[in-house]
């Protein structure tokens, strides 16, 4: 699994990242991050306000910071899609 972190490295952006780092230390799995910074790539996967956080390139939510929590939450449930 990737987890995607879509921005230009603003803070916001910064912080997501951290979140997501901390949430993939708690995870099982292989799953790691990946940031997004061209604007081409984050228009395509429809991000209209940033940051914007994908996994395995569905753009799932923008505009938020999201928790560790929150993170941990989404990854879990795309796992038990998969």
């Amino acid at each position: 699994m990737t987890i995607q972190i879509l921005g230009t490295g603003c803070p916001k952006c910064k912080l997501l990242k951290k979140n997501s780092l901390a949430a993939v230390e708690q995870l099982d799995g292989d799953v790691r991050i990946e940031e997004v910074t061209d604007m081409d790539t984050m228009m395509e996967m429809g991000m209209l306000v940033s940051p914007g956080f994908a996994i395995d390139g569905e753009l799932l939510k923008m505009g938020k910071v999201l928790t560790t929590e929150q993170v941990i939450n989404l990854a879990k449930s795309r796992m038990t899609e998969a």
